[in-house]
């Protein structure tokens, strides 16, 4: 018979995203009121694996003071971190060589210590592996997805996406103006690794010429021949939204920097390589605007806020049912829950029939192809 639970912990790992904290209010307040109570542990498991670097405690409690006032600001009042991956933990070797190793067993026993009987997880792909892992070993685990991507599988949408999309397209908007005085050709550079759904929502919303996304190859003279014809139509300006993982075939994702032991691959740059591409193919003044980590900050939108204050507390109302291994999960009819291991490790692509991108084609929007 598995025990009652009496502490649980909450961490967040990976990119910030707005909504994080609402989430965090949420865990500690629906724990509360069951009676149980509930710990933060800062910069992802960094706390409690290394509570030495945190001089007020690496895992503290949390309470109703604590997080009152939280769920409208963005960030995580417990830290992040995308590095240090407890299953492909990276050690310096005598050699001087760096190598991977599985530092789960010794996490495992951090928990123990600490007495925690439940995690909530509030992550990306990298963080729902990990939760799995930890639910496999027999840890009582519940995942809250997070990626202002948008591109988790097997929810609808993740809390952040509404909020990196209402400013993406409010940049857009203001770029309009200042390409049209100026008959230029302004790149606009958003976020989106591995999928295209800040670019695709925020370019037709804030009526972008042309879309370029990674799941569809784009050709670079094809995009000069939408600005073209905008140009024989007497529309003298373009703006080009770009995620930073599109790809043509002669012009790669641009890394910042590449993958290493414990590191993920950072990409950007892709947006002054169009632009320049496209300078010199139409003979047009171009000019780029990379938006980045302005697309994570700031307060969630209410939209943003809501899912997350229901992801929080239908993680503990899992935990109360006596689930584990699995993500909450949004659903056409609400909140639900599917297994960590049908989501770790898949990425939520944008589909060629969907209606969004087709709306997109209706519209006259150049996707490169």
């Amino acid at each position: 018979m598995t025990n009652p639970i009496k502490r649980i912990a909450v961490c967040t790992g990976g990119g910030d995203a707005p909504g994080l904290n609402a989430v965090i209010q949420s865990v500690m307040i629906a724990a509360d009121n069951l009676g149980w109570q509930c710990y933060g542990i800062r910069d992802g498991f960094n706390g409690i694996m290394f509570p030495e670097r945190y001089p007020e405690g690496g895992v503290y409690r949390l309470t109703r003071d604590k997080v009152r006032s939280i769920g409208h600001l963005g960030g995580t009042i417990l830290g992040s971190t995308n590095k240090g991956n407890p299953l492909h933990f990276p050690v310096n070797m005598p050699d001087g060589s760096v190598r991977e190793v599985d530092r789960s067993d010794e996490l495992l026993t951090y928990f123990g210590t600490h007495e925690i009987d439940a995690l909530v997880s509030i992550g990306g792909d990298g963080s729902l592996t990990i939760a799995d892992a930890l639910h496999r070993k027999g840890l009582r685990v519940i995942g809250v997805p997070k990626t202002i991507d948008n591109d988790l599988d097997k929810t609808l949408t993740t809390f952040g996406f509404d909020t990196a999309v209402g400013f993406a397209t409010e940049c857009i908007d203001r770029l309009h103006t200042t390409a049209e005085s100026h008959q230029r050709v302004l790149v606009v550079e958003v976020m989106g690794r591995y999928a295209g759904w800040i670019a695709l929502h925020a370019g037709i919303a804030g009526n972008a010429h042309a879309i370029l996304i990674p799941e569809i190859g784009f050709d670079i003279d094809k995009v000069a021949a939408k600005i073209r014809e905008r140009e024989a139509a007497g529309h003298l300006y373009s703006i080009v939204v770009v995620a930073e993982g599109a790809q043509a075939r002669d012009i790669f994702r641009e890394l910042v920097a590449p993958a290493e032991v414990g590191h993920a691959e950072r990409l950007g740059g892709i947006g002054s390589i169009i632009a320049q591409a496209l300078g010199n193919t139409t003979g047009k003044e171009t000019r780029v605007a990379v938006l980045g980590h302005l697309l994570r900050g700031g307060s969630p939108t209410a939209f943003d806020r809501l899912a997350a204050l229901r992801f929080g507390a239908a993680a503990v109302r899992g935990l109360d049912a006596g689930k584990s291994g699995v993500m909450v999960s949004l659903g056409v009819d609400g909140v639900d829950y599917v297994a960590l291991e049908e989501v770790a490790g898949h990425i939520r692509n944008v589909p060629m029939d969907c209606d969004t991108l087709q709306t997109g084609r209706d519209l006259g929007i150049s996707f490169g192809d």
